[in-house]
């Protein structure tokens, strides 16, 4: 069996086709943030793109799978008192799924912020629903921190936010 190569690189306008195609799916944007939106189209696509170039808080990354574009992943960087941590999320396409790509991508990210911008923490919320998501940050050593209560409200329903965390091993005592 072929081994499969997973990197993450800077994101292209190149991908914003395929980004278009993997994005407009509502399994994906039901785990997301209601800014990341259902239809997902090309407007959105470049707006997003535009975004990113004038954000310098927000780094984000393609995900590559075996040479083509499988997701985003990226980092919002905290201020203030939390300037040593930032926020990580995902997404990836479904053609993608349970192939171990996010795992890999995840831990290509958090090394990347941890070595490279020297953040002492990365933390993430997942909705109490996406079991999925939770068992890649376990996979990738992320901490559960603890359960926002009926913090989210997302398709006119209320869920649970769980908080998972990764201490850079450079600031462990």
């Amino acid at each position: 069996m072929e081994e499969s190569t997973v990197t993450i690189r800077e994101l292209a306008e190149a991908d914003i086709d395929r980004m278009v195609e993997l994005a407009n799916n509502e399994k994906i944007s039901v785990n997301l943030r209601d800014q990341f939106p259902h239809p997902y189209t090309h407007k959105d696509a470049v707006e997003f793109m535009k975004m990113l170039k004038s954000n310098d808080r927000l780094i984000v990354f393609a995900i590559d799978y075996n040479g083509s574009y499988a997701g985003n992943i990226g980092l919002v960087l905290e201020t203030d008192v939390y300037r040593k941590c930032a926020d990580i999320g995902y997404f990836l396409g479904e053609p993608y799924w349970n192939k171990g790509v996010m795992t890999k991508a995840l831990n290509l990210a958090t090394s990347f912020g941890f070595e490279k911008l020297k953040l002492v923490r990365i933390h993430c919320g997942v909705y109490e629903y996406n079991k999925a998501s939770q068992r890649v940050l376990e996979k990738c050593g992320y901490e559960k921190e603890g359960i926002f209560k009926k913090a989210i409200s997302k398709k006119g329903k209320i869920w649970d936010e769980v908080r998972f965390a990764k201490i850079n091993p450079a600031f462990n005592d």
